[in-house]
């Protein structure tokens, strides 16, 4: 005869299946800035690829209620950066908050003379070196000799432009290792905190074909060395979670200093 199941021990069987079913992944958070300080946290850095520009000033403050990192730019250019350690099959989507006081004006994401933006995020990819063509792998060996190791197989920048339309994806005009893609345009919602929400390992795809990308940086950055503009910028709340997760972000307004 087989032994009969207490009902209660089937009711919490299956309430344990279902709670697994449903629970959501947390949030791998990667930038959440809670003290103002002149230096941004460690593992955050500041990474000056050319040393022949200014860098842009990073640090972190109360901004419309929100504590966050503050980009200045001023005929600039450095990346504040920090590595990462996620698995993009678990934690595809990365969420934050950002804001630009005001777009940039002559800033033409064609052109090498216009390769300025007002903010940009950055997450940085290493592939398999299979996925990587021959003649790939020749040009970012030559790249690293001169920028050193920082410089990644591909990487995604997604951006606050001043001209193109939003989902405008195209190659950086310096090289198709990084792809550009507008998240924001023009001057609509300056001034005022912006959540976003993006699935970084589709965006990967999307721009670089099938490959089985690892994120290893993400960084943010406003920079206007090509220009000669000013701008600043804010960044807060990064983090990713799965697709069924919501962004912990809240949708903000505000007005400027």
């Amino acid at each position: 005869m087989v032994a009969q199941i207490p009902r209660l021990y089937v009711t919490l069987l299956l309430y344990l299946i279902a709670g697994t079913t449903v629970a959501q992944s947390p949030a791998v958070i990667v930038g959440e800035f809670t003290t103002a300080t002149t230096i941004p946290p460690a593992p955050w850095e500041l990474v000056h690829l050319d040393k022949r520009v200014a860098a842009t000033r990073y640090q972190v403050k109360e901004w419309d209620g929100v504590v966050a990192v503050e980009a200045v730019a001023e005929k600039s250019m450095a990346l504040l950066a920090r590595p990462l350690d996620i698995d993009l099959n678990q934690t595809p989507v990365l969420c934050w908050l950002w804001r630009v006081d005001a777009p940039l004006l002559t800033a033409d994401l064609n052109k090498k003379s216009g390769d300025d933006y007002a903010a940009r995020v950055y997450v940085s990819f290493k592939l398999p070196r299979q996925q990587i063509s021959l003649s790939t792998r020749i040009k970012l060996r030559m790249a690293r000799t001169i920028y050193g190791d920082k410089i990644p197989d591909a990487a995604i920048n997604y951006i606050w432009d001043n001209r193109y339309p939003t989902g405008t994806l195209q190659a950086n005009a310096y090289t198709d290792r990084t792809q550009m893609l507008v998240l924001q345009t023009g001057a609509g919602q300056a001034g005022q905190w912006v959540a976003q929400r993006q699935d970084v390992l589709a965006d990967a795809r999307l721009a670089f074909g099938q490959v089985d990308p690892e994120a290893v940086q993400l960084a943010i950055a406003t920079d206007t060395d090509n220009t000669g503009e000013s701008a600043r910028a804010g960044f807060a709340q990064l983090h990713f979670v799965d697709h069924t997760t919501p962004c912990t972000v809240p949708k903000l307004g505000g007005k400027p200093e």
